[in-house]
């Protein structure tokens, strides 16, 4: 019973933090194992993995921890942080039979790992009993930290890839380069070295050497931390180095979790080989007799086994056997490792591309480009006057009259594009069949702003999953409140399973609203098959119709229950079915493609799983709400990410995707000095990445959910709740927000920038290059005086036309041409 004691307050503390966490977080966030209430669908199988598989995996690697490594306090730490990353791993596998994802995911328990880790070994060490602490023979250690590194490469799956990895941070993928995974594949197998030198002093057999290649992942990681501060600009106003070192630790414990067993078979292989190849020695010793003269050992103290100490060149020659076998192993990886898939990659993809009509916008060469290749700019608003939003009070409209006007109005600022905001409630309120009236609204907004000379990228919209609100008699537990709806999907749609509709921090956060989502993830009742369905009718709709630039899947994807397997590898699977639907319907329009509501909430998300779609007409779209609507600014805490960074990151997960960038919205809220500071900072950084954007919002009306009824809102055309008629317009931001551009370049652009303070919005200079004479540089200049060309290399037929609200200048481009134009 003494020899069960430990094991079992371990694994009665780990049952009653799971139970106590599931109960007092009622959003199933924050718990290791979430439960938000309502009643799961058990026929389904994917709702009660979380709890038919990790709950008893984890008590599992409790116990055997608890036995194994229970002597000391940080020891079992490493055990329950074992557990618990093992546990989500095998749990995600239960759910999608995709072992890389599952293997990568077990890292996002991390944070939630550690404390609760903590908290266990701290009760093990106070309540488990007296304590039997010896050090024991550390056996082979380079054998396994050989194979740490030397797996690495071909064991990658989903780790080390996103936002957090600059380009000059060494990573074992084979498809960052033969000098990197090299690197990365020494310090895995040096990491490794300390980590089982440490731990298999401490914790014998199988498990020490597992735990061993679980702290050399973690160890792995700080080091690409370390060297992530020195490539990614450090602290430059912002936290994201310390955001950036957790995905590095986090990615190694998760990578140390997954394949420290192999490392163990490794070093357990290794040390059988040793023993007897010693007990040879020892039998051949003893045949060839006693030497002629004998020192008198002293005996051995059998609590501490003591090796002799590795001899310098014995170092040596296992460091030379590790660079050969790291060697080996890339190469190996490297003829093994296929490309990945992208959007631009592979025969497939270039004939789809091939059979685009000429005058759509395409992605070409890693840019929006237009029929004759020039390189587009698509900047403008987003229009949510077609959304089908909740209606807290029948006398207070929700949104307010599209019209004409307003297309007309957009153009006088140089808008080129609206992000219109449809709702899938309004399009299809009944299943299978798209609802006539609204549909020609949308077809009269997308002829309305062509006739100004705008783009339409149809956008489906929602905002915690549905316009459905609280129920009434619902108890919403301690933490979370009443919500009204907001927008998104019908009810026909909507499964909440009897999950509260309560609100955690906002509208996008609610048991009722992640429930709904993980049921479109996994596509129960057909669902998501149904919403695909829909995209395909509507983009049939406007096959024909070149002035809709493209299709927004999705807007700002809920996460469910279970990131990362929604937000990767769901909303991966999602959008290619969807991308498959459109094209089918023989829509060539572009592919907006979002990660998902983290990226708002936080700056960054991991997005849709690497190759998720061959389709080389897509674009990567997240929102660029850094230091507005993230959570950093919401909870008053210092900036997570800056305005100017979160451009680098979301170019950097555009390029691992092989897709040109976008943001579909941005915007500001809080007092107008702020916002105009911001915005100015926004709009240089846009500039010199030579990027659009859709800005939020064109009007907003005082019944909007999202105002709380009321003034308080982002909209460049606000309402005066008193008389319904526009209030006093933003001019300062509007002012920044019509800088000069150019619209359309012909090639590439090369440089950008622009006046975005007070009256400056007429200057800009731009420099591009192009292989062909063509004249399709078309640039817009705010402003009632003409504006005066101050540069135009390489350019010819310079025209300055008025336009409504400012100019229009063309020109011819050949080579190398520049232009600059001033107020």
């Amino acid at each position: 019973m003494r020899q069960a004691r430990r094991p079992i307050v371990a694994v009665a503390a780990t049952s009653a933090l799971l139970i106590v966490q599931a109960v007092i977080d009622p959003t199933g966030l924050l718990a290791l194992v979430g439960w938000p209430g309502g009643t799961p669908q058990l026929d389904l199988g994917w709702p009660v993995a979380r709890y038919l598989v990790f709950v008893p995996v984890m008590l599992a690697v409790v116990w055997w921890a608890a036995v194994r490594a229970g002597e000391r306090f940080w020891t079992m730490t490493a055990g329950v942080v074992l557990a618990a990353l093992v546990a989500q791993a095998a749990a995600c596998f239960a759910m999608t039979g995709d072992l890389a994802l599952a293997a990568w995911a077990g890292g996002f328990i991390t944070a939630k790992a550690v404390p609760s880790a903590l908290i266990v070994a701290a009760v093990v060490r106070f309540a488990g009993g007296p304590r039997d602490i010896r050090l024991h023979e550390r056996g082979s250690v380079w054998p396994g930290a050989i194979a740490f590194g030397a797996v690495a490469p071909l064991l990658a799956g989903a780790w080390w890839t996103g936002a957090a990895y600059a380009p000059l941070i060494p990573s074992p993928r084979p498809d960052d380069g033969l000098v990197l995974m090299l690197v990365a594949m020494a310090l895995l197998v040096g990491s490794a070295w300390l980590g089982l030198r440490w731990m298999r002093r401490r914790v014998p057999g199988f498990l020490g050497t597992w735990l061993g290649a679980l702290v050399a992942g973690g160890l792995f990681g700080l080091v690409q931390a370390v060297i992530g501060l020195v490539v990614d600009d450090g602290f430059r106003g912002d936290l994201w180095p310390l955001l950036a070192a957790y995905i590095h630790v986090a990615d190694g414990l998760a990578f140390g979790a997954c394949t420290g067993w192999i490392v163990a078979v490794v070093a357990l292989i290794a040390d059988r080989l040793r023993a007897q190849a010693q007990a040879r020695r020892t039998a051949t010793d003893a045949a060839a007799g006693p030497p002629e003269a004998s020192v008198t050992a002293a005996p051995e103290t059998p609590e501490t086994v003591t090796p002799e100490p590795a001899s310098p060149a014995k170092v040596a020659a296992g460091a030379g056997i590790a660079l050969a076998v790291i060697a080996a192993a890339a190469l190996t990886a490297s003829l093994l490792t296929p490309a990945p898939a992208t959007a631009n990659a592979g025969a497939t993809a270039a004939g789809r591309a091939e059979t685009s009509a000429t005058e759509f916008l395409r992605v070409a060469n890693g840019r929006i480009a237009d029929g004759d290749d020039n390189q587009v700019l698509l900047r403008g608003v987003n229009v949510n006057q077609l959304v089908d939003f909740y209606q807290a009070r029948a006398e207070v409209p929700v949104t307010r009259p599209l019209t004409e006007a307003d297309f007309a109005d957009m153009a006088t600022y140089g808008f080129n594009v609206v992000r219109l905001n449809l709702s899938w409630s309004a399009l299809e309120p009944e299943q299978g069949e798209l609802d006539a009236e609204y549909l020609m609204k949308v077809k009269q907004a997308v002829g309305w702003a062509k006739a100004h000379g705008i783009r339409t990228v149809l956008d489906m919209h929602q905002d915690g999953w549905s316009n459905a609100p609280t129920a009434e008699g619902t108890e919403c537990r301690l933490g979370t409140d009443p919500m009204w709806g907001y927008d998104g999907a019908p009810e026909w749609a909507t499964h909440f399973d009897g999950a509260p509709r309560c609100s955690f921090t906002g509208r996008d956060i609610s048991p009722a609203g992640d429930r709904a989502f993980e049921h479109f993830y996994f596509d129960t009742d057909g669902v998501q098959q149904a919403f695909v369905r829909t995209w395909g009718e509507l983009a049939g709709e406007f096959a024909d119709e070149p002035a809709v630039a493209g299709f927004d899947l999705l807007n700002e994807p809920g996460f469910g229950e279970t990131a990362p397997v929604t937000t990767s590898l769901k909303l991966g699977e999602f959008s290619d079915a969807a991308i498959d639907a459109i094209r089918e319907a023989g829509a060539p329009q572009i592919v907006f493609v979002e990660p998902s509501i983290l990226w708002s909430g936080l700056g960054i998300d991991s997005g849709p799983s690497l190759g998720f779609t061959d389709d080389p007409n897509v674009v990567f779209s997240p929102h660029l709400y850094a230091e507005s609507i993230t959570m950093d600014r919401s909870l008053g805490i210092p900036t997570i990410v800056s305005t100017e960074r979160q451009f680098k990151l979301a170019q950097r997960v555009a390029d691992e995707h092989g897709m040109p960038m976008w943001s579909g919205e941005y915007g500001y809220w809080g007092d107008m000095d702020s916002r105009v500071e911001r915005l100015e900072r926004y709009a240089a950084e846009e500039d010199r990445r030579m990027q659009g954007s859709a800005y939020w919002v064109w009007k907003q009306a005082c019944g909007d959910p999202q105002n709380g009824i009321g003034e308080f809102g982002n909209a460049l055309v606000p309402e005066d709740c008193a008389t319904g008629e526009d209030a006093p317009r933003p001019e300062q931001l509007l002012g920044i927000l019509s800088r000069a551009y150019p619209q359309a370049a012909p090639g590439t652009l090369t440089s950008l920038t622009a006046g975005v303070a007070g009256d400056d919005g007429e200057r800009m200079s731009l420099t591009g290059v192009v292989d062909e004479p063509t004249c399709g540089l078309v640039v817009w200049v705010p402003g009632e005086a003409e504006p005066a060309i101050a540069d135009s290399t390489g350019l010819t037929r310079v025209e300055v036309e008025e336009q409504p609200g400012g100019w229009r200048v063309t020109a011819c481009a050949d080579g190398e041409y520049a232009l600059a134009t001033a107020g």
